[in-house]
């Protein structure tokens, strides 16, 4: 699966690159969530092959907070470039006479660092918290990878401050993000069935839904595995480890 993601990604990015008809605001986007499906993968899998293949079960605190804060922070970016390709495609289908006129080179480009430095910024806190606790309890982390929650769970100070913020980033950030995303296919599908024929209906809702599939297929498992680490109590273990690992397995690309 691994194999998969970094063949797949790097073939997008390639055709992208060499195909000059493609170098437009939807497949810039693209490219974007490629780039950091390739991060999210690399973060999570090359040490999780370690664990089974090498028996590799150690691992420096120091890396794995920089693994926490990696997976954190592409994720924050991977669910804001999810908004920037709804906005696209409401552009395209709501105002296609001003699409190139109001998503040029230089605003997709803001778009992508905007995108960058609020993953940075808005994950940090939990970077900074967690370096600062004491660790009294087990060292072991029942993960293939150092997922945000576990080593929260190792500390033994109170962590009500990250926990809150945690949910403070799922609800405000990431429910920003998923409400953004409803405005906007609720104005597009509203212009698809005002449409005067069925073929064309189908044809402009044909662009849009691969788009609706990645994002079912990210944000659904991403929300169920959050809630079910911090209110599942009574859901297996080798749940809480599947789900996570899943998520990193299976990349929207």
């Amino acid at each position: 699966m691994y194999t998969i993601a970094i063949l797949g990604n790097f073939t997008i990015l390639f055709i992208v690159k060499r195909e000059p008809s493609l170098h437009g605001p939807m497949y810039y986007f693209l490219c974007m969530l490629t780039v950091s499906d390739l991060v999210l993968s690399t973060s999570v899998l090359p040490r999780t092959l370690s664990i089974f293949w090498l028996n590799s079960r150690e691992i420096d605190f120091s890396a794995c907070l920089t693994q926490v804060y990696f997976i954190q922070c592409f994720s924050v970016i991977e669910s804001g470039i999810f908004v920037a390709m709804a906005l696209d495609r409401y552009v395209a289908i709501c105002h296609p006479l001003r699409h190139s006129t109001i998503l040029t080179n230089p605003v997709v480009a803001k778009i992508g660092l905007a995108l960058v430095l609020c993953g940075s910024i808005v994950r940090l806190p939990f970077l900074l918290l967690a370096r600062r606790w004491p660790y009294c309890r087990t060292n072991i982390i029942p993960h293939t990878y150092c997922d945000h929650i576990a080593v929260v769970k190792l500390a033994c100070n109170n962590t009500h401050i990250s926990r809150y913020y945690g949910l403070f980033v799922v609800f405000f950030v990431t429910g920003l993000d998923v409400l953004f995303i409803a405005v906007s296919y609720t104005q597009i599908l509203r212009a698809i069935f005002s449409l005067p024929t069925k073929d064309a209906r189908l044809k402009t809702f044909g662009t849009c839904s691969s788009h609706l599939c990645v994002i079912l297929a990210f944000y659904i498992p991403a929300l169920f595995s959050f809630l079910t680490q911090r209110f599942g109590h009574n859901v297996p273990l080798h749940f809480h480890v599947l789900m996570p690992t899943y998520i990193s397995w299976c990349p929207p690309c």
